[in-house]
């Protein structure tokens, strides 16, 4: 058996605003039962009004540590993703969203941290700190990240270009890497609606990669984002990957 370890946390000496901002907060007592009670309300909206469909899941790792690669067609992406997850890998799940979105003021902050769990990363620049963290949460917590690589919502409908930052993330490294395509969000909650539509949704997880032998410099990181963003689209309907079910 092994000796039990007590850590303080990450966030131990962050407060306020900057506590909720940071790639290393961690999840209290309070977050954990609004994580919790928010994705079951999720899962029986998503199932009864907009039919979510996932495919692929029965080849998501067991465990983390994981990445999940998504393309981004509206904000329904990430709950839905949540949703779809076995509850092993739905408990550490954080979804990385932008900061400027979504932890713009102390409410829509502390609703993101609470409800979805979010981790924030700041378009505009980001640096290799905020991106290190984020390595070192996988590496150390076993953590499952979902990341949207295209930055923002398509406002078209259409998959956009991947970044380079998500090679950052996993260039090097061991960590598998799930590539995720979302169907029908665009059309239930485009970027100009206030409310969702009953549209379909469809989500098809791809067979784990993984990018241990990519070299973790800037090239490497333009292949990885570029071969995740073919990846992705290979997704779409025809590109089904192995088992489909339901919610």
């Amino acid at each position: 058996m092994k000796p039990f370890l007590y850590k303080p946390a990450r966030d131990l000496d962050l407060t306020g605003m900057d506590r909720l901002a940071s790639p290393l907060r961690e999840r209290g007592l309070l977050g954990a039962a609004g994580h919790g009670a928010f994705l079951a309300s999720a899962r029986v909206y998503l199932g009864l009004y907009h039919r979510l469909r996932v495919t692929g899941r029965s080849i998501l790792p067991r465990v983390g540590p994981l990445v999940i690669v998504a393309n981004h067609a509206s904000h329904l992406d990430a709950v839905a993703i949540l949703a779809a997850l076995p509850a092993r890998l739905r408990a550490v799940a954080r979804p990385v969203s932008a900061a400027d979105t979504f932890f713009r003021s102390l409410p829509r902050a502390g609703l993101s941290s609470l409800f979805i769990d979010a981790l924030a990363i700041h378009r505009a620049g980001v640096g290799r700190h905020e991106l290190g963290q984020l390595r070192e949460r996988l590496e150390n917590d076993g953590c499952c990240l979902v990341v949207f690589p295209e930055g923002t919502r398509t406002r078209t409908g259409e998959q956009g270009r991947f970044r380079h930052g998500v090679g950052s993330l996993v260039a090097g490294s061991p960590v598998p890497v799930v590539p995720c395509r979302i169907e029908g969000a665009h059309a239930a909650l485009p970027p100009d609606a206030k409310w969702p539509r009953p549209s379909k949704i469809e989500l098809r997880f791809g067979e784990p990669m993984t990018f241990e032998c990519e070299h973790n410099a800037r090239e490497g990181w333009r292949h990885i984002a570029e071969t995740l963003e073919d990846t992705v689209k290979s997704l779409s309907k025809g590109g089904v990957p192995t088992r489909s079910a339901g919610m």
